[in-house]
Order: C-alpha cells, then sequence, then structure tokens
C-alpha cells in the first residue's frame, strides 16, 4: 500500500482502513516518545532510518512481502511540510519492482496536524477523508533504474489523482495534463 502522507492521524485511518495484516514503516524517532514508541512497536511496525539505506529495514520488508502480508509506505518519505504531495522517493517503486507485487493507493484529506490539533483543542469534529484506490502494478524496462524512475512517477500520479487540485502539490501540473486528455 501506497499512501500520501499529511499529518500523524494518517497512521491510526491507516490503521482504521486496512487490513490488520499491514505492516506500516515508521520513522525510527518515533520509538523515542513514549507511549506511541512502545504501541508502535507491539503493532509491529517496521522502524526505519530515513535519508540512509537502511538493509535491516530492507530485509524486514522483503521477508513481510515473502510471506504476503502487506506493507505501507508513504513515498514522500516524510510527512508533508507543504500540506500537499511533495516529490516521491523511489523506496516504494523499488520494493514492488523487486517483490513483483500489486500496489494499492490510499489518499488522506484533511489530515493535517495543524487542523486536527486546532480543531482537538476546541472539541471540534475535523471532516477529513480516506479514499482507496484500484490496486496496480508497476511495468518493468530492461533498465532497473528506468523501471524504478517511471514506477515512481506512476506511483505519485495515480496518488494525486485520488486528490483534490489543492492537494497534488508538486504533482499538480502533470494531474492537470492528464485529466485533459
Amino acid at each position: 500500500m501506497v499512501s500520501n502522507h499529511l499529518g500523524d492521524v494518517d497512521l491510526i485511518l491507516g490503521f482504521a482502513y486496512a487490513p490488520p495484516i499491514v505492516e506500516p514503516f515508521a520513522k525510527i524517532e518515533l520509538y523515542d516518545i513514549p507511549i506511541l514508541g512502545r504501541l508502535l512497536d507491539i503493532y509491529g511496525v517496521i522502524w526505519v532510518h530515513r535519508g540512509q539505506p537502511d538493509r535491516r529495514a530492507l530485509r524486514a520488508v522483503m521477508d513481510a512481502m515473502q510471506q504476503r502480508r502487506i506493507v505501507g509506505i508513504a513515498p514522500e518519505g516524510r510527512e508533508s511540510l507543504t500540506g500537499a504531495l511533495e516529490e516521491g522517493t523511489d523506496g516504494a517503486a523499488y520494493l514492488a519492482l523487486k517483490a513483483d507485487l500489486p500496489i494499492t493507493p490510499i489518499t488522506f484529506t484533511g489530515t493535517e496536524n495543524k487542523r486536527i490539533f486546532h480543531n482537538m483543542k476546541r472539541f471540534r469534529r475535523t471532516d477529513v477523508s480516506v479514499t482507496i484506490g484500484k490496486p496496480f502494478r508497476l511495468e518493468k524496462f530492461p533498465d532497473r533504474q528506468d523501471s524504478i524512475k517511471f514506477g515512481t512517477k506512476k506511483i505519485m500520479h495515480t496518488l494525486a489523482l485520488q486528490l483534490p487540485p489543492q492537494y497534488r502539490g508538486f504533482y499538480e501540473f502533470e494531474t492537470q495534463s492528464s485529466e485533459e486528455r
């Protein structure tokens, strides 16, 4: 599963709407947050050191996928700083191609931390949405790097098309020209 990542609530919604066998990635920094880190560890998240090669996390993901468990990843590699899609990283495409498995896109709207926490302080309900798209596979090209590059583009483009225009960010122009076709 791949998803956009607007805020902390994405993880909770992901757990609520995904099958119970999903193993999401979580940045290792969350491990040190009292209670949250322990709960995530008990749940079985795959802890990852962002921005650097993490062979332990890669092994855990490949083991999970070989056992037909579902892995959840935000291809942006972090929570969005802009409130919209940022440029995708190649990890999700690399994993999907290596395991030769389909990808299910999931998008969230309304889950930005600023919005959620503002309403929580005032005991107001926050409208959010979760969209689960159709599974798809990435095309393999003779050159592995081309496969990963085009795979990342397809993943992010698919996520963008599931989102309202104000959430498409880096992919807004690209999706506009696709919708016109």
